[in-house]
C-alpha cells in the first residue's frame, strides 16, 4: 500500500524526544525522513540498552528513517545539509535555542530561499517571551506547566509515567506539518512553525486553568480516584489486585448497589444521595466498598461489573500489558535484530500500519552524500 506521504522529504536535526516523534509520524505515513545526528549520535541512543541492546525510546521514535551524521562544526557537512534542505518539503529541528540560526540555517532565511519549504522549530519555552533561552526536559515542564500540581496523591505531587510535553509537543507539530502541507497545495507557499513542550502542555492544561481562573477551582489531587466523581477510582480487590470502575448517574449507582454490592439499600442511604453527597462522604464510601471487594477476587468483581453494566478497567502492570488480549503488534527490525512491538493507534482501512526500519548510526551517511552532490565531509 502506497504511503499518503510518497515524495516528500523530510529533513529533520533532531535528537531525544518530541522532534524524532514528529518526524517519525511522518516517516510511518510514507515520507522519506533523513534524520541528521551528530557524529556520536542521538544521545536517545543511549537512554537504555533494553532492546536487543538498542534504546526503547529509539526504537520507537525513528523507524523507517534513514540516518545521515554529520559534523556541523565543518562547512563542508553545513553545505551538505543545506543541499538537503534546498530540496526537502519539510525541515524539522529541535537543537538548543538559538543554535540553529548560529549555524546559518535560520528559519526565516530557508523559507525566503525556498518558499515552498515548511520549517518546524520545536523548544522548550517558544521563540518569544522571557523564558525562551531555558533548557527545557519532560519533566521540568511538567512542573512548570502546573500539570505536577494535579498530579499524584494528596500527599505527593508525580511525574506522568511517560514524557508526556515531548510527546504533545511532537502530536502538535505532526498535525500543524500536515496542515501546513495541505494549506501548500492550495497557496504554493510553505510556512514556519513554531511549536514548544511548554505551550503544548498548557494547552492541555486548559480544563484546569480555566477552572482555577474562571472558578477559583483548584481539583485535587486524588490518586486514581476522580476527584469530582464519587465512587470513580481504584479499589483493592481480595487478591491484591485492583480494579478501577466509574459510576456515572444514578441509574448506575443503584446497579452497582444492587448487583456489585448486593446491598440495594445503599441505594437509597442519604449519605449517597447524589454524587456530590458520595464525594462529601467518600471516606465512608470508600470503606463500604473496601468491605465488600475485599471478600472477592478481580475477576468475581469485574463479573459483577459487568453483568450490572458498570464502566471498569483492570489496574495493570506492565506484565498485564504484555499480556493483554486486546493488544496489536508490528514487528520492526533494528540494527540488533526484529523486535515485537505495540502497533499504531490507528488502523487504516483496517491495516495496522507497518514502520520501517530503525536505522544504525550513520546508516544512509554515504549514500546521502553521494546522491546529494556529493559534498561533505568522508570523515
Amino acid at each position: 500500500m502506497a504511503g499518503d506521504l510518497d515524495g516528500l522529504l523530510v529533513v529533520s536535526v533532531e535528537q531525544a524526544v518530541a522532534a524524532p516523534y514528529v518526524s517519525g509520524r511522518l516517516a510511518e505515513a510514507g515520507a522519506r525522513v533523513i534524520k541528521v545526528e551528530r557524529p556520536e549520535g542521538d544521545f536517545a541512543r543511549g537512554y537504555d540498552h533494553l532492546v536487543q541492546g538498542e534504546s526503547a525510546y529509539f526504537v520507537w521514535l525513528n523507524r523507517g528513517k534513514e540516518s545521515v551524521c554529520l559534523d556541523l562544526r565543518l562547512e563542508a557537512d553545513k553545505a551538505l545539509l543545506a543541499d538537503l534542505i534546498a530540496k526537502a518539503d519539510v525541515f524539522i529541528q529541535n537543537l538548543a535555542p538559538g543554535a540553529v540560526a548560529r549555524l546559518g540555517f535560520d528559519p526565516e532565511a530557508l523559507r525566503a530561499a525556498h518558499p515552498r519549504l515548511i520549517t518546524c522549530s520545536i523548544s522548550g519555552y517558544g521563540e518569544e517571551g522571557p523564558y525562551r533561552d531555558l533548557k527545557a526536559y519532560d519533566l521540568l515542564v511538567q512542573a512548570e506547566t502546573g500539570l505536577s500540581s494535579i498530579t499524584g496523591t494528596a500527599e505527593e505531587m508525580a511525574r506522568v509515567g511517560v514524557s508526556v510535553c515531548d510527546i504533545a509537543a511532537g502530536m502538535t507539530a505532526f498535525q500543524s506539518i500536515l496542515q501546513a502541507l495541505y494549506a501548500r497545495e492550495r497557496t504554493g507557499l510553505g510556512r514556519h512553525i513554531a511549536v514548544s513542550l511548554f505551550h503544548a502542555l498548557a494547552d492541555w492544561m486548559n480544563v484546569p486553568y480555566l477552572q482555577y481562573a474562571y472558578g477559583g477551582r483548584t481539583a485535587p489531587r486524588a490518586g486514581l480516584s476522580h476527584p469530582t466523581i464519587a465512587p470513580y477510582g481504584a479499589y483493592a480487590c481480595g487478591d491484591g489486585r485492583s480494579v478501577l470502575f466509574s459510576i456515572q448517574n444514578e441509574r448506575e449507582w443503584a446497579a452497582f448497589c444492587g448487583e456489585v454490592l448486593r446491598a440495594p439499600q445503599l441505594a437509597d442511604d442519604p449519605r449517597f444521595r447524589d454524587n456530590s453527597a458520595r464525594v462529601a462522604a467518600r471516606p465512608a464510601l470508600d470503606a463500604v466498598i473496601a468491605e465488600v471487594f475485599g471478600t472477592l477476587g478481580r475477576d468475581e468483581v469485574v463479573a459483577r461489573l459487568e453483568a450490572a453494566r458498570i464502566a471498569y478497567g483492570r489496574v495493570s502492570t506492565l506484565a498485564d500489558l504484555a499480556a493483554h488480549p486486546q493488544n496489536r503488534y508490528v514487528s520492526v527490525e533494528t540494527p540488533s535484530g526484529p523486535v515485537r512491538m505495540l502497533g499504531a493507534g490507528a488502523l487504516v482501512d483496517g491495516m495496522l500500519p507497518q514502520p520501517g526500519p530503525v536505522p544504525a548510526l550513520g546508516a544512509q551517511t554515504q549514500a546521502v552524500r553521494a546522491e546529494f552532490g556529493g559534498r561533505g565531509s568522508t570523515e
